[in-house]
C-alpha cells in the first residue's frame, strides 16, 4: 500500500507559496504542489487564474457566513471536495465543462441526476 504514496513524485508534497490579494490586502497562502494542482485545474474549469478564483471563493464564503480563520486549510478541503464530487460522478470529470454550469443545488442535496460522465455510467453498471 505505502509503495503507492512513497514513490510518487516528491515534487507533489513540496510547499509553494503564492501572494495575492484580496481586498486591497497582500496575503500569502502556502500549501502542497498537489493542492495547487488541484485548484488550478479548478480555476481552469470556469476560464479563472488561480488568484481569481481563489478570491472568488473567498468572497462567497464570507458571503454565506463562514469564519475563514484559517483560510489555507480552506483551500486544502476545497480542493479534496472538488476529487470527491469527481470520483462520486456529482462533478464530470471532463474539465471542459464549467463548475459554474453544475446545478450546485441538487449535488448538494445529494439528488441524483444525469450521468455525469459516461465512464462514471460504465463502472457503476460492473
Amino acid at each position: 500500500m505505502c509503495k503507492l504514496f512513497i514513490n510518487a513524485d516528491s515534487e507533489l508534497w513540496v510547499s509553494r507559496t503564492h501572494s495575492l490579494r484580496i481586498d486591497g490586502m497582500v496575503t500569502s497562502v502556502r500549501m502542497e504542489n498537489a493542492f495547487w494542482q488541484v485548484l488550478s485545474e479548478l480555476a481552469e474549469r470556469d476560464g479563472m487564474n488561480l488568484p481569481q478564483m481563489i478570491t472568488r471563493l473567498y468572497h462567497e464564503s464570507i458571503d454565506a457566513g463562514h469564519d475563514l480563520g484559517n483560510f489555507t486549510s480552506f483551500l486544502r478541503v476545497c480542493a479534496l471536495r472538488y476529487l470527491e464530487l469527481q470520483l462520486s460522478g456529482d462533478v464530470p470529470r471532463d474539465t471542459r465543462v464549467p463548475i459554474a454550469s453544475l446545478d450546485a443545488d441538487r449535488i448538494l442535496a445529494g439528488k441524483p441526476g444525469e450521468p455525469a460522465a459516461p465512464e462514471v455510467v460504465s463502472k457503476a453498471r460492473h
